[in-house]
């Protein structure tokens, strides 16, 4: 049985193990002794977390929030999207996107955004097929 769980504030601490593992995967920069502090900030900024269990194993995780923008109006947009790699091709992350177009319409956004690294190929197939388009390059300059 999958099971979408979102997590508030106050239970984020008990269930770290099981997100950072996830999460690493995605973001191997991480660091395990700051993680609760970095998401508790991001939450403080509107910044939320549901994840996909299976078996009491915590299978796909995503982060996100709502936001709003000059040129694109009300946008929900999505942080973090990871599935475990044992766990990929099962559908987890496209219930993880359909969860946030169900978020999205609740709430009355016009668009839902992501970035997404070049390298992440069966990420973005999954995009293009959940209807996403490839609508703009994101740039950063290290500080």
């Amino acid at each position: 049985c999958i099971t979408v769980y979102i997590k508030n504030d106050s239970q984020i601490s008990t269930d770290i193990e099981r997100y950072f593992s996830v999460l690493l995967e995605l973001m191997p920069n991480l660091v395990r002794e700051d993680f609760v502090a970095r998401i508790r900030k991001q939450m403080d900024e509107g910044y939320r977390l549901v994840y996909i269990s299976e078996d009491t194993r915590i299978k796909s995780v995503m982060g996100y929030r709502f936001m709003n923008f000059l040129s694109w109006g009300s946008v929900l947009y999505i942080d973090d999207l990871v599935t475990e790699v044992s766990s990929r091709g099962k559908g987890f992350g496209s219930k993880m996107l359909d969860y946030s177009r169900e978020q999205a319409t609740i709430k009355g956004c016009n668009e839902i955004h992501l970035d997404s690294g070049y390298q992440r190929n069966d990420a973005h197939r999954l995009y293009l097929n959940k209807g996403f388009k490839l609508s703009c390059h994101h740039f950063s300059l290290q500080l």
